[in-house]
């Protein structure tokens, strides 16, 4: 399979690989959206397959289910499992402290809800993703359908007296219709270009009326596992402090990656 795989799919596999040999039998995981988390979603499978592990599963999205089930891994609801081990996603950016932006697959807020009712939070990403400082990556806000324009008019005003060094927001779409979420909500994008005290923004953007959750992770990560296009894998654990990198051995597999 490493023969056939770019080297950003690469980097995002032997992540994913990394982070589900975290998992152990009897867990309750969060399962997490987006194109990363569904090659963790894969992997896990996989180890479910071959070592008969006891595993269940809390998707973030619908597509996340979908796919989860397809794939043979037991689905429970938030509320069925109440509490979770750990969760595995992926980020759009996060910086030196495992702050993270996240949402650029549109399930932020069941993600936030799914991570921080975990015992630990596990990222996997790709090199591409670490920053120096947050913000590059449009920051994404879910809103209600309802008065969403005077959110976004909101929003801006709130930006003015923050540390960014941009205050434009813009409507997610999804073709010529705006995009919907799981909870049937929008999304703005805020293209911020720099974040300086990610912590405050956070705070100040959910007084907005009609925002239900901001796409910053604050204090919610616990680990960060990088992918390289070469098969090294860094793991960088806020908790210990400790940095550790290695290869992840490839070999060839079923067709459970086949449409990756």
């Amino acid at each position: 399979m490493s023969e056939t795989l770019s080297p950003i799919d690469t980097a995002k596999f032997v992540a994913a690989k990394q982070a589900v040999g975290f998992v152990e039998d009897g867990m309750k995981l969060g399962l997490g959206t987006g194109s990363t988390a569904a090659w963790m979603v894969r992997c896990l499978a996989e180890r479910i397959r071959e070592e008969g592990l006891n595993i269940v599963g809390v998707p973030t999205s619908t597509r996340t289910a979908e796919l989860a089930r397809s794939l043979g891994i037991k689905v429970i609801s938030l509320d069925e499992a109440k509490w979770l081990d750990m969760t595995i996603d992926g980020a759009d950016e996060f910086d030196d402290e495992l702050n993270l932006i996240k949402g650029g697959g549109g399930a932020l807020l069941q993600e936030k809800i799914v991570a921080t009712a975990s015992d630990q939070m596990v990222v996997i990403s790709d090199a591409s993703k670490s920053v120096e400082t947050l913000g590059a990556f449009p920051l994404p806000v879910e809103v209600i359908p309802f008065g969403w324009q005077t959110s976004k008019a909101l929003l801006e005003e709130a930006l003015n007296s923050m540390d960014v060094l941009g205050q434009s927001a813009t409507l997610r779409m999804n073709g010529e219709a705006p995009y919907v979420t799981d909870e049937g909500n929008h999304i703005l994008d805020l293209h911020l270009q720099r974040i300086g005290n990610a912590r405050q923004l956070a705070l100040v953007l959910n007084q907005v009326p009609g925002l239900v959750e901001n796409g910053l992770f604050i204090d919610i990560c616990d680990k960060v596992v990088i992918g390289h296009g070469d098969g090294r894998v860094e793991v960088r654990d806020i908790i210990t402090g400790e940095n550790t990198e290695g290869m992840v051995e490839f070999a060839d597999t079923d067709n459970i990656f086949a449409d990756l």
